[in-house]
């Protein structure tokens, strides 16, 4: 039988950022208001577009591994934020990484990266895939409008990915589910594609919208009964979970969603102090958090959940490898920036402030 286990893993997030003080000179808030309501004290504004997050974030990834893009079998980019619609920018990554396999964007929006991963794990199950590179990437900064409080603080830039590979070793991805609740898909979105008017320049003022209090009370029911349904599929009692992955879009919702599974706060790895909502870049940005810090041991069950626009939800059970140290170290960077994160977003805030 085939399983299918990380075995590389790699981040990229832009140098610049934008902290709660620098947004406070430009619209109404502060750092009081931010932290307590959201658990963010700043985010990365990217000076590059989203491949070229994603294709660093994949590199260092298959250095981890110990792997060439010539040995992948399959690229899955989950962004809601793509440089292009057409063509998809994975195959921008598989370019640069030097890759010869099928490549496909997929918007599940913060669920994205989860979703990959249970789509690779089945590519890899069912003999199809050996390597499957999975990618979250966004540049969320692009939809926003800097004079709306409730979004401007929420988002960030950046990219994380991972290689799963198939493996004779029980393990692995254990079991994910994946769900979406439309009923609830306009209260979390962003108004661009060919429903706008193309001949009528207001509309090119599209922006994330979302309704705050909704998107909570259905985030935490989405994720608490898919990870419930994981582990129970799984056979897998909440108290074999040595670590707990949420998708980072609020700490609030993080800390309700942990206590209502009767789960340990210790047990759940939080950065969005760090990085913000980079929606589907959020988890395996954590991923690569906790391995640096030393968090994951070798051999820990996971559990990682998200939810996101669609309403879209997804959780995954997996259970870590032997090693966690990279194989190798990849000296790709991104190019330099010579721009701080107010001057990076100075022309969209005169758009939308004045």
């Amino acid at each position: 039988m085939q399983y299918a286990t990380i075995t590389g893993w790699g981040k990229c997030v832009p140098p610049a950022t934008l902290t709660n003080h620098d947004l406070a000179t430009f619209i109404d808030t502060s750092d009081e208001w931010i932290k307590p309501r959201t658990g963010i004290s700043q985010r990365h504004i990217s000076h590059v577009n989203t491949s070229e997050l994603a294709s660093v974030a994949a590199k260092r990834a298959l250095a981890a591994a110990g792997l060439e893009g010539s040995d992948i079998d399959l690229i899955i980019l989950a962004t809601a934020s793509p440089d292009t619609l057409i063509p998809n920018i994975a195959s921008t990554v598989q370019a640069n990484i030097g890759a010869s396999c099928g490549a496909f964007d997929i918007n599940a929006a913060c669920s994205g990266f989860l979703y990959g991963l249970g789509l690779a794990s089945s590519q890899i199950k069912s003999g199809q895939s050996k390597k499957v590179l999975v990618i979250g990437a966004e540049r969320l900064s692009f939809y926003l409008d800097w004079s709306r409080r409730e979004t401007a603080v929420l988002f960030g830039d950046g990219a994380g990915a991972v290689v799963v590979e198939a493996t004779d070793q029980p393990g692995g991805v254990l079991g994910y589910e994946l769900n979406n609740d439309p009923a609830g898909r306009d209260i979390l979105k962003a108004g661009f594609g060919t429903a706008m008017d193309r001949f009528n320049a207001a509309s090119l003022d599209f922006y994330i919208e979302f309704n705050g209090q909704e998107i909570f009370k259905r985030a935490i029911a989405g994720m608490g009964k898919l990870s419930t349904k994981v582990l129970e599929k799984c056979g897998v009692d909440k108290e074999e979970v040595d670590w707990v992955i949420p998708h980072q879009a609020n700490e609030r919702i993080i800390d309700t969603l942990i206590n209502r599974m009767k789960i340990p706060k210790e047990k759940a790895v939080v950065n969005i102090a760090n990085y913000g909502n980079t929606s589907a870049a959020t988890i395996p940005i954590a991923i690569c958090d906790a391995l640096e810090k030393g968090m994951i041991k070798p051999n820990q069950t996971i559990l990682s959940c998200a939810f996101g626009a669609g309403l879209t939800s997804a959780a995954v059970l997996f259970k870590w490898g032997d090693r966690v140290t990279p194989i190798n170290q990849s000296d790709a960077e991104l190019p330099p920036c010579e721009q701080t994160g107010i001057e990076l977003v100075a022309g969209a805030v005169k758009h939308f402030c004045g």
